[in-house]
């Protein structure tokens, strides 16, 4: 993966690079705390703040998109404000209505499902009370990441279907199974999105070519950049939906910019993630306002950076990760 700016000196990076752990209100996709590296170059701030269990071929992805926005003018904004969704993780149903409160004015709300160690009775319950909370005319998606098979996910459908879905996001894993799955439920109208089939597949074009999801949820980190996400947006010629990944207000920021940039955008986005922490690097931070959040760059505050610095040890752990994908980059170019 190659970055269409081009490569600063490492040294040049580090000069800047900021390791922040900022806390999570509630548990989510498995961690309390998330952190991330910031660093700033001739066109702002920008992350990289790929998961830790990803490989380093994988976390360049995310450094190429950085190094990017850090050092790159934006796409031109084809709107000012982006609508985006309210996130539930995989909570009890009686946390639902808190974990709404965390969300102004969000119209949509995107439930996690199929969460390990739970069965599907927990999602409907979930569900069901998203669906109370919202009342009718609020707008409901399910996300799976890819957890049922074929079978198990028509069943869930099935039994979530009286919840008037939206779109049911990466319900089975790979392209093949989404595919029969779309064949499946076509005569329900729940259309069928795709996210890890995207930004994690050699080729993320294949689910669309496949036929194989109505929609496509993409992530400027990991798929190396706004200008890429816009490129396999068009190449595609399906709808799309911005998404983080589980980014701060600076990571958030090039997020927004992508939907910005998008030149339909006829979904409520994925942007709204800010609303999950307790703690952030921007104040305020970029967190739903009436729904919306307002296109353009974001600052960090040199205190909060301060106030969350990581440990030294996960100081060290990040910028030795930073090189080392650095040098995956340098050597691919």
């Amino acid at each position: 993966m190659t970055t269409s700016a081009p490569l600063p000196p490492l040294a040049e990076i580090l000069d800047t690079a900021h390791v922040v752990a900022l806390p999570l209100a509630t548990r989510f996709r498995g961690i309390d705390v998330r952190e991330a590296l910031l660093f700033h170059g001739p066109e702002g701030w920008a992350e990289f703040s790929p998961f830790a269990e990803y490989d380093d071929a994988e976390a360049s992805t995310w450094l190429a998109a950085a190094i990017e926005d850090s050092r790159m003018p934006r796409p031109a904004a084809l709107r000012e404000r982006i609508g985006v969704n309210a996130t539930v993780p995989a909570v009890a149903a009686a946390s639902v209505p808190s974990v709404l409160a965390r969300f102004d004015g969000c119209r949509t709300a995107k439930v996690k499902v199929a969460e390990p160690g739970q069965v599907l009775p927990d999602d409907v319950a979930r569900v069901r009370a998203v669906r109370e909370a919202m009342g009718p005319e609020g707008r409901i998606r399910v996300d799976a990441n890819g957890a049922w098979n074929v079978d198990e996910a028509e069943h869930a459908i099935h039994a979530l279907a009286e919840f008037d879905l939206e779109y049911a996001e990466q319900p089975c894993a790979s392209v093949e199974e989404l595919a029969e799955l779309r064949r499946r439920v076509k005569y329900m109208g729940i259309p069928i999105a795709a996210d890890e089939s995207v930004r994690k597949a050699a080729d993320p074009v294949a689910v669309a070519r496949a036929g194989a999801a109505d929609l496509l949820v993409i992530k400027a980190q990991p798929l190396g950049g706004v200008r890429r996400a816009l490129e396999i947006v068009q190449e595609a010629g399906l709808p799309a939906i911005v998404s983080s990944a589980l980014d701060t207000s600076v990571g958030l920021s090039m997020g927004v910019a992508l939907a910005a940039a998008l030149p339909e955008l006829d979904y409520d986005c994925g942007l709204g993630t800010a609303s999950l922490f307790t703690a952030d690097v921007v104040d305020p931070p970029l967190a739903p306002r009436g729904g919306m959040l307002a296109v353009g760059r974001v600052t960090p505050d040199p205190a909060l950076l301060a106030a969350h610095a990581a440990s030294a040890d996960r100081r060290r752990w990040w910028l030795d990760r930073l090189a080392r994908c650095y040098e995956v980059l340098r050597t691919a170019g």
